[in-house]
C-alpha cells in the first residue's frame, strides 16, 4: 500500500478509466486536470477519436473546455486498445448496469470491464467500481479478479465501491462538492481510494464496506423513487377532486416535518428507473412497496395519453386523425440523455394509436429541427420534457401554426393555460 499511497499524493500514480460515457469521462477529465496521467478506455471507436480531438460525445455545462484542457495538457487521453492500459496503478469502472427485460440486472457490462482490467493490472492496483450494482457485486467483482489473476483481495490487490452521485447538468459542481462514499473489501482499500478523490473533492468523505456502499447507493435512489411515486399518486387523486396538486404541494410543504416531490410524466434516467430493482433483486423477500413504486412511475406516461385523448373528444376529434408534437425526449430538461426517457415511452405509448407523431428536443439528434417545424399543421403539442427553452415558448405565435390547439403538460412547464387552447396537465384537476 506504501508505494501506491505515495503515487496518489505526489500525483504520479497512472491510472486508467474504463468507460467513458456519463459518469467515465467527467471522471477522467477531473483526475487528469488534477494532475494524473489518465487513459481512458472505450470500445467505441467513435467516441475515442472524439475525445481524443477535444470534443465531447455528451451534453453537460463546462465539459468541452476542461476536456480540452485535460487533452491539451497531455494528461487525458483515450484509447480501445487494452495493452494502454496495461499496469496501471488505479482501474475507475464507470460502465453501464442496465436491466434486463425481466427487470433482472444486466451486469454483462461490468463483468466485462472487470476481465479487461483483470487481463492487464498489475500487483498492487487500485481498482475502483463506480457503477451502481447489486449488494454483494463488488465482493464477487473481486473474486472473479483473484480467479483470473490468482492475486489475493485485500492483500495483492485494493477493490473499492464509491458510488458517482451526481446529476446531468451539475456534474462537474457535484463531483467536487458532493459528499462521497468509499466501500472497500478491506479498511485500506477504502483508505486508498478516500485519499485518491481527495484530489478534487472537496465535500465530506465516509469510509465503509463495499456491500454497505452498494446499498447506501440504492437507498438513495429508491427513497427518491418511492417519494415520487407518492407524489404520482397524489397527481392521480388531483384529477378526482378538480384540484391543482402543484398548488396543494406547495402549501402541504409549508408544514415543517412534510417535502413532498414533484409529479410529472415518468421517472427516466440511469439510475432512479433501475436502482430500486438492483436493491430488492438479491434478496430472498419480496418487498412490495418498492416495486408498487415502481409500478405507479412506469405508468404516468399513460395517464399523459389519457389526458391526451380526453381532449381530443371535447373536439370530436378521432386519435386516428391526429397529428402530435412531442416536445422532449431526454429525461430531464436541457440535458441529452434519453436513457429510460417517460417521452420515449409516451411516444410509444401513442404511436399506434394516432396519425402521425413528430418530436423536437434542442439537445437530442433525430428531431425536427425547431419547434415551429415539429407543431406546424399539429392538433397537440405535449410537453414531455422541462426544457429551459419550452418555459419561455410564445404560445400565441406557436398556436397559430397548428391546426387544432391542444396542449398537454407532463412536466409542470405551464403555470397559466395559454388562451385559446383546449390545456390539460398532470396534476392539473383544476383545468
Amino acid at each position: 500500500m506504501k508505494g501506491i499511497s505515495k503515487g496518489i499524493d505526489d500525483r504520479i500514480a497512472e491510472m486508467a478509466v474504463v468507460g467513458l460515457g456519463y459518469i467515465g469521462l467527467p471522471t477522467a477529465i477531473m483526475f487528469a486536470n488534477s494532475g494524473f496521467n489518465v487513459i481512458g478506455y472505450e470500445i467505441r471507436k467513435e467516441v475515442v477519436d472524439r475525445i481524443n480531438s477535444g470534443r465531447a460525445h455528451i451534453v453537460e455545462p463546462e465539459i468541452d473546455e476542461l476536456l480540452k484542457k485535460a487533452v491539451e495538457s497531455g494528461r487525458l487521453k483515450a484509447t480501445s486498445n487494452p495493452e494502454e492500459i496495461k499496469n496501471r496503478d488505479v482501474y475507475v469502472i464507470c460502465v453501464q448496469t442496465p436491466l434486463n427485460e425481466d427487470k433482472t440486472p444486466n451486469l454483462s457490462y461490468l463483468e466485462s470491464a472487470v476481465k479487461t482490467v483483470a487481463k492487464v493490472m498489475k500487483k498492487g492496483s487500485l481498482v475502483v467500481i463506480e457503477s451502481t450494482v447489486p449488494p454483494l457485486t463488488t465482493v464477487k467483482m473481486a473474486r472473479l479478479i483473484e480467479d483470473i489473476t490468482g492475486l489475493k483481495a485485500g492483500e495483492d490487490f485494493y477493490m473499492v465501491h464509491a458510488p458517482e452521485r451526481v446529476m446531468p447538468g451539475r456534474i462537474f459542481k457535484e463531483l467536487v462538492y458532493n459528499s462521497r462514499i468509499f466501500g472497500g473489501i478491506t479498511p485500506e482499500s477504502a483508505e486508498l481510494a478516500e485519499k485518491l478523490y481527495r484530489a478534487f473533492v472537496k465535500g465530506q468523505t465516509f469510509k465503509t464496506s463495499s456491500t454497505v456502499s452498494e446499498v447506501v447507493k440504492l437507498m438513495e435512489n429508491t427513497f427518491r423513487d418511492v417519494n415520487i411515486a407518492l407524489a404520482n399518486e397524489f397527481a392521480h387523486l388531483a384529477h378526482q377532486y378538480g384540484v391543482n396538486v402543484f398548488e396543494a404541494i406547495d402549501l402541504a410543504n409549508t408544514h415543517p416535518r412534510v417535502n413532498i416531490h414533484t409529479p410529472g410524466i415518468g421517472v427516466g434516467g440511469h439510475c432512479l428507473p433501475k436502482d430500486p430493482h438492483l436493491l430488492v433483486w438479491p434478496a430472498k423477500d419480496d418487498f412490495g412497496l418498492i416495486r408498487l413504486a415502481r409500478e405507479i412511475n412506469d405508468g404516468m406516461p399513460l395517464l399523459a395519453k389519457d389526458l391526451l385523448f380526453e381532449a381530443l373528444k371535447t373536439v370530436n376529434l378521432p386519435p386516428e386523425r391526429t397529428v402530435v408534437a412531442v416536445l422532449g425526449l431526454a429525461y430531464k430538461g436541457d440535458s441529452d440523455d434519453t436513457r429510460n426517457s417517460p417521452a420515449k415511452a409516451f411516444v410509444e405509448a401513442i404511436e399506434g394509436d394516432v396519425k402521425e407523431v413528430r418530436t423536437y428536443d434542442p439537445f437530442v439528434e433525430g428531431t425536427h429541427g425547431s419547434v415551429e417545424d415539429a407543431l406546424k399543421g399539429t392538433d397537440a403539442a405535449v410537453i414531455a420534457t422541462d426544457h429551459s427553452e419550452f418555459r419561455s415558448l410564445n404560445w400565441e405565435r406557436i398556436g397559430s401554426l397548428m391546426r387544432t390547439r391542444i396542449l398537454i403538460d407532463g412536466r409542470h412547464v405551464i403555470k397559466e393555460p395559454p388562451e385559446g387552447f383546449i390545456f390539460k396537465g398532470i396534476g392539473r384537476g383544476d383545468c
